[in-house]
Protein backbone atom coordinates (compact mmCIF):
# COMPACT_ATOMS: atom_id res chain seq x y z
CA UNK A 1 0.00 0.00 0.00
CA UNK A 2 1.57 3.26 -1.09
CA UNK A 3 0.30 6.54 1.02
CA UNK A 4 -0.40 9.72 -1.27
CA UNK A 5 2.45 12.50 -1.54
CA UNK A 6 2.36 15.22 1.73
CA UNK A 7 3.87 18.02 1.67
CA UNK A 8 6.83 17.05 4.47
CA UNK A 9 7.14 20.82 6.00
CA UNK A 10 3.21 20.15 7.27
CA UNK A 11 4.02 16.72 8.85
CA UNK A 12 5.78 16.63 12.44
CA UNK A 13 8.98 14.32 11.75
CA UNK A 14 8.50 11.15 14.10
CA UNK A 15 9.43 7.72 14.82
CA UNK A 16 7.68 4.64 15.48
CA UNK A 17 8.67 1.59 17.26
CA UNK A 18 7.53 -2.12 16.68
CA UNK A 19 8.82 -3.73 19.52
CA UNK A 20 9.16 -7.60 18.95
CA UNK A 21 9.74 -9.82 21.95
CA UNK A 22 10.65 -13.36 21.51
CA UNK A 23 7.55 -15.05 21.07
CA UNK A 24 6.94 -12.17 18.12
CA UNK A 25 4.57 -10.23 19.80
CA UNK A 26 5.02 -6.48 19.94
CA UNK A 27 4.83 -3.79 22.90
CA UNK A 28 1.99 -1.64 22.85
CA UNK A 29 1.60 0.79 25.73
CA UNK A 30 -1.75 2.46 27.69
CA UNK A 31 -1.84 6.06 27.44
CA UNK A 32 -1.48 8.05 30.51
CA UNK A 33 -4.82 10.31 30.83
CA UNK A 34 -6.21 8.68 28.05
CA UNK A 35 -9.94 9.47 27.14
CA UNK A 36 -11.58 6.45 25.35
CA UNK A 37 -11.68 3.26 24.41
CA UNK A 38 -8.26 3.18 22.20
CA UNK A 39 -5.63 4.06 24.07
CA UNK A 40 -2.93 1.88 23.47
CA UNK A 41 -0.31 2.17 21.61
CA UNK A 42 3.51 1.38 20.35
CA UNK A 43 5.69 3.78 21.17
CA UNK A 44 6.33 6.91 19.25
CA UNK A 45 8.27 10.28 19.44
CA UNK A 46 9.58 13.16 17.54
CA UNK A 47 12.96 12.93 16.05
CA UNK A 48 15.10 15.82 17.09
CA UNK A 49 16.90 18.76 15.50
CA UNK A 50 20.04 16.89 13.73
CA UNK A 51 19.07 13.60 15.18
CA UNK A 52 19.00 10.37 12.39
CA UNK A 53 15.65 8.54 12.67
CA UNK A 54 17.11 5.54 13.99
CA UNK A 55 19.28 7.56 16.74
CA UNK A 56 16.08 9.21 17.49
CA UNK A 57 14.01 5.69 17.59
CA UNK A 58 16.47 4.25 20.07
CA UNK A 59 16.39 7.68 22.61
CA UNK A 60 12.34 7.19 22.39
CA UNK A 61 12.84 3.75 23.22
CA UNK A 62 14.73 4.66 26.25
CA UNK A 63 12.62 7.76 27.10
CA UNK A 64 9.34 6.12 26.65
CA UNK A 65 9.81 2.39 27.82
CA UNK A 66 13.31 2.64 29.58
CA UNK A 67 14.51 0.03 27.91
CA UNK A 68 18.07 0.69 26.80
CA UNK A 69 19.60 0.63 22.82
CA UNK A 70 21.89 -2.27 23.88
CA UNK A 71 18.53 -4.68 24.88
CA UNK A 72 17.50 -4.30 20.90
CA UNK A 73 18.51 -5.23 17.95
CA UNK A 74 17.40 -3.06 14.75
CA UNK A 75 15.79 -5.58 12.43
CA UNK A 76 14.21 -3.00 9.83
CA UNK A 77 13.30 0.79 9.16
CA UNK A 78 10.92 1.88 6.40
CA UNK A 79 12.49 3.39 3.73
CA UNK A 80 9.34 5.94 3.18
CA UNK A 81 7.43 8.51 5.74
CA UNK A 82 4.07 7.17 6.62
CA UNK A 83 1.76 10.28 7.52
CA UNK A 84 -1.44 10.59 9.42
CA UNK A 85 -3.70 14.10 10.24
CA UNK A 86 -4.33 15.24 13.64
CA UNK A 87 -8.29 15.30 13.59
CA UNK A 88 -9.34 18.93 14.17
CA UNK A 89 -10.43 19.27 17.74
CA UNK A 90 -6.29 17.99 18.23
CA UNK A 91 -5.08 20.64 15.83
CA UNK A 92 -6.50 23.11 17.86
CA UNK A 93 -4.68 22.37 21.17
CA UNK A 94 -1.46 21.48 19.86
CA UNK A 95 1.12 24.19 19.36
CA UNK A 96 2.60 24.61 15.98
CA UNK A 97 1.77 24.77 12.47
CA UNK A 98 1.54 20.81 11.78
CA UNK A 99 -1.11 19.24 10.28
CA UNK A 100 -0.17 15.47 11.28
CA UNK A 101 3.08 13.62 12.10
CA UNK A 102 5.51 12.26 9.19
CA UNK A 103 7.00 8.42 10.66
CA UNK A 104 9.73 6.02 9.97
CA UNK A 105 8.78 3.20 11.42
CA UNK A 106 11.18 0.67 13.04
CA UNK A 107 10.90 -3.14 13.61
CA UNK A 108 13.51 -3.72 16.93
CA UNK A 109 13.66 -6.95 18.49
CA UNK A 110 13.63 -6.91 21.99
CA UNK A 111 16.92 -8.87 23.76
CA UNK A 112 16.23 -8.02 27.27
CA UNK A 113 13.25 -9.84 29.76
CA UNK A 114 10.01 -8.18 31.21
CA UNK A 115 11.69 -6.57 33.87
CA UNK A 116 13.54 -4.74 31.57
CA UNK A 117 10.98 -2.57 30.82
CA UNK A 118 10.80 0.50 32.91
CA UNK A 119 7.96 2.93 32.37
CA UNK A 120 8.67 4.79 35.23
CA UNK A 121 12.50 5.48 33.95
CA UNK A 122 11.03 9.24 32.46
CA UNK A 123 8.20 11.07 32.79
CA UNK A 124 5.77 8.70 32.22
CA UNK A 125 3.58 7.98 28.67
CA UNK A 126 2.12 5.11 29.54
CA UNK A 127 0.51 3.57 32.93
CA UNK A 128 0.38 -0.35 31.91
CA UNK A 129 1.49 -2.26 28.98
CA UNK A 130 1.67 -5.85 27.05
CA UNK A 131 2.70 -7.80 24.70
CA UNK A 132 0.28 -8.09 21.56
CA UNK A 133 -0.36 -9.48 18.53
CA UNK A 134 1.07 -6.98 15.48
CA UNK A 135 -2.31 -7.87 13.62
CA UNK A 136 -4.66 -7.09 16.44
CA UNK A 137 -2.67 -3.39 16.84
CA UNK A 138 -4.99 -1.27 14.31
CA UNK A 139 -7.81 -2.12 16.88
CA UNK A 140 -6.51 -0.37 19.74
CA UNK A 141 -5.13 2.51 18.16
CA UNK A 142 -7.19 5.85 18.02
CA UNK A 143 -9.02 5.97 14.80
CA UNK A 144 -6.85 8.69 13.01
CA UNK A 145 -3.77 6.69 13.30
CA UNK A 146 -5.29 3.27 12.53
CA UNK A 147 -3.96 3.80 8.52
CA UNK A 148 -0.40 3.73 9.60
CA UNK A 149 -0.92 0.75 12.16
CA UNK A 150 -2.58 -1.42 8.91
CA UNK A 151 0.29 -0.68 6.93
CA UNK A 152 2.98 -1.09 10.09
CA UNK A 153 1.33 -4.33 10.51
CA UNK A 154 1.66 -5.65 6.89
CA UNK A 155 5.13 -4.47 6.29
CA UNK A 156 6.60 -5.77 9.44
CA UNK A 157 4.55 -9.14 9.48
CA UNK A 158 7.92 -11.30 8.51
CA UNK A 159 8.92 -10.42 12.42
CA UNK A 160 6.36 -12.03 14.52
CA UNK A 161 7.37 -15.17 13.76
CA UNK A 162 8.92 -16.61 17.80
CA UNK A 163 12.62 -16.64 17.48
CA UNK A 164 13.58 -20.18 18.72
CA UNK A 165 16.77 -21.22 20.54
CA UNK A 166 19.29 -21.77 17.93
CA UNK A 167 17.19 -20.75 15.15
CA UNK A 168 18.09 -17.89 13.22
CA UNK A 169 14.87 -15.72 12.18
CA UNK A 170 14.58 -14.68 8.75
CA UNK A 171 14.24 -11.22 7.59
Amino acid sequence: MTQPKFDSSLYRPNVGLALFSKAGHVFVGRRINGRGPFQWQMPQGGIDDGESAVAGALRELEEEIGVPAKLVEVLEETPDWLHYEFPPDLKKRLPGPFHGQRQKWFALRFKGSDSDVRLDRHTPEFDAWRWAKLDETPDLIVPFKRPVYMEVAERFRRWTEPVLPGRVPQG
